[in-house]
This record gives structure tokens, C-alpha cells and sequence, in this order.
């Protein structure tokens, strides 16, 4: 009767919490540096401070180089939710990043991001 998970969780519909009580309420990230390609990988020197449960699963995800997007993928979480957890982690130190490098004669994509984003698609639509 007093489950923790019963007052949040339905086991047809999953998590009933809404993406804004994820974020605190916050629709965009501040770190303009991280997109959807942005690639994390859990740092040696960070320690997770966050209780919520995306916060230590996005850490777990990370102890691989994952894409932004992977992680949304995986969580099942909205790309721009993501973003701003990711964020989070990024500034606490729990995660280091790498943002991908556009090329000025490919408006922004070069032949590697194009490869990677092959390798991205493929990997989405396995799961």
C-alpha cells in the first residue's frame, strides 16, 4: 500500500512525471555547446550529487562514449529533455563531452558527422 513507486509510476503508461518536474522547470539548456551529437562519456574524476534516477542512469549509460541522442533514445526521454540533463552532468563534472566539429566548406556537416549520423540511425532504430 505504501509503495514508493505507486505514486508515480503506472505500469501501462510507465512514469507519470512530467518532463518539466525533470528539468525543474527549465524548457531550454544554457550550454549552447551540447546538441543532439554532442558525445559524453562518464569523467574518472566526477561524483554523482543528483537523486534522481535519470541523473544515475545517464551516468551509467555514459561509462561508454553514447551520443546525446543515444541517451534519449535509451531513456525514452525527449531530445531537449536530455540536453539539459546531460548539462547538469557536464557542469557538476559527472560527465566529459565532446561536441562535434562542423566544417565551414560543408554548412556546418562534414563527411565524419554524415557517417556518424549513419552509425546514429542505425543504432536508434535497433533498439
Amino acid at each position: 500500500m505504501n509503495d514508493p513507486r505507486e505514486s508515480w509510476y503506472d505500469d501501462d503508461a510507465g512514469p507519470v512525471v512530467r518532463l518539466f518536474a525533470l528539468t525543474r522547470g527549465r524548457s531550454g539548456s544554457t550550454r549552447t555547446d551540447v546538441n543532439m551529437l554532442t558525445l559524453v562519456v562518464t569523467s574518472p574524476m566526477g561524483r554523482l550529487r543528483r537523486h534522481e534516477p535519470e541523473y544515475s542512469a545517464i551516468q551509467h549509460l555514459a561509462r561508454t562514449p553514447q551520443s546525446v541522442a543515444e541517451i534519449a533514445a535509451h531513456l525514452h526521454l525527449p531530445i531537449t529533455t536530455t540536453k539539459i540533463l546531460v548539462g547538469d552532468l557536464i557542469g557538476d563534472g559527472v560527465l566529459d563531452f565532446r561536441a562535434p566539429v562542423a566544417t565551414p566548406d560543408s554548412g556546418g556537416v562534414g563527411t565524419s558527422d554524415i557517417t556518424m549520423l549513419r552509425a546514429l540511425l542505425k543504432g536508434i532504430q535497433s533498439l
